[in-house]
């Protein structure tokens, strides 16, 4: 494969869950797509793999993620009527912690604006009609209906499956090397070397999840690996956490902010604790092997909260979460090189959005343009320099929410160089 191959209309780097998206959602378009992984499709090193995400309407993270939730919905709907294979299990989704937390405040807040079914459940509620749950009576819980979970793994492989019968090229294994902006900075193309080979497209997308730092200099510090593991424990009665009648939950409480699902695909009900011991650093060198600390830590949760499920341990598995420093996402257009789009820093609460978020990027490779709100995303942010993305008025970019330069709400992150010569790759950077 030395040389060049042929010439794409986009190539996307990384090939999880946002990348498999952004190939089905290009190809669906007509467009002549390359995704580049240098992991195998699907793979469990980074962040969308373990059976099952949660996907939630009621969102306390911030309200205006729900109408990017409410596409994301009708686009995992969309995938499954197009494979016949289910990706979307609904069970009901629980926010809870005290009267006055942000999870349940904000999970709340978000039903009332947006006109979502829900219930408000004290614990003692909750935990008469799930019995699975054994909540402090005066907690607060928002009960969503149309929560659930999503399999990643199945999902990563349907998308890539459509994509390749909408005429896709998909390459597992394949590091990239470098990358580098055609004819300067007039916005005209993208070069992507690998191990393999030499590629050349209008525009390039990047998707790489915990690798993003690597591939792009300036997310150093604003895209952070973060080492994650879950739990997997037999309940002592399996009748209770069945997907019919446990819902999966975010969970404040004095020990932390927890997440669960009930039993799906594997033995045991699955749990995780937010940002678990709080371990960063680069992605190789973040220890995948889950330890006798991480198990007892997760253990005296389940013990306290969901007693009936706190049987032996079934697995234990890590990943890996990308934090941005506000734990919103970073959507945005390359400063410098507007033919060069990204997606990063999901902070442990993207997954279910990647529906949605191959759809954003299919409109930034195609239109450097976007039909859904996505400023809440802008790198600007951080650097106080806007892309091009914002530097125009929206009905001149087609796109919604686009204004002049946000505020920087931290000190500026200079832009760095892109391309990283062949010479200097004995360590790919993804």
């Amino acid at each position: 494969m030395r040389g060049y191959s042929r010439h794409f209309n986009t190539i996307v780097i990384g090939v999880g869950g946002m990348g498999s998206a952004t190939c089905y959602q290009l190809a669906k378009r007509g467009r002549r797509v390359l995704g580049i992984e240098r992991f195998d499709i699907p793979h469990d090193l980074g962040s969308s793999h373990g059976y099952t995400r949660i996907i939630r309407l009621a969102y306390y993270e911030h309200p205006s993620y729900v109408m990017l939730l409410k596409r994301a919905y009708e686009l995992w709907h969309e995938i499954e009527q197009r494979t016949g294979r289910q990706v979307y299990y609904k069970t009901g989704s629980i926010d809870a912690g005290p009267a006055d937390s942000w999870v349940f405040k904000g999970s709340l807040r978000s039903c009332v604006e947006f006109e979502l079914e829900h219930e408000v459940l004290t614990g003692k509620e909750v935990n008469a009609r799930f019995p699975g749950y054994a909540l402090p009576h005066d907690i607060l819980a928002v009960l969503q209906p149309d929560g659930g979970f999503i399999t990643p793994e199945i999902a990563t492989v349907l998308f890539v499956e459509a994509a390749h019968s909408l005429g896709a090229e998909i390459h597992g294994r394949e590091m990239v090397l470098s990358w580098e902006p055609l004819h300067g900075r007039s916005g005209e193309g993208v070069r992507v070397v690998t191990d393999r080979g030499v590629y050349e497209a209008d525009s390039l997308v990047i998707t790489a999840g915990a690798w993003n730092y690597r591939v792009l200099p300036f997310l150093q510090g604003l895209a952070v690996p973060e080492r994650q593991v879950l739990a997997w424990l037999q309940p002592q009665r399996p009748e209770l956490f069945r997907p019919d009648n446990f819902p999966v939950f975010n969970l404040l409480v004095p020990e932390g902010r927890y997440y669960g699902f009930p039993v799906f695909a594997v033995p045991g009900f699955k749990f995780g604790i937010y940002h678990h011991f709080g371990e960063q650093g680069a992605p190789e060198e973040l220890s995948r092997e889950p330890t006798r600390r991480d198990e007892e830590a997760l253990r005296e949760f389940a013990a306290r909260y969901f007693p009936h499920g706190a049987g032996p341990t079934m697995s234990l598995k890590t990943c890996l979460f990308t934090n941005s420093p506000d734990r919103h996402f970073i959507i945005d257009l390359h400063p410098d090189y507007p033919q060069v789009s990204f997606a990063a820093g999901f902070s442990g609460h993207g997954y279910k959005f990647a529906s949605v978020i191959g759809e954003i990027m299919a409109d930034l490779a195609e239109r450097q343009a976007c039909r859904h709100d996505i400023s809440l995303f802008n790198l600007g942010r951080f650097t106080g320099r806007a892309s091009a993305l914002y530097r125009t008025r929206p009905h001149e970019r087609g796109g919604a929410g686009h204004g002049s330069a946000l505020p920087a709400l931290t000190a500026a992150t200079p832009s760095q160089a892109v391309s990283v010569g062949l010479a200097d790759a004995i360590t790919p950077f993804w």
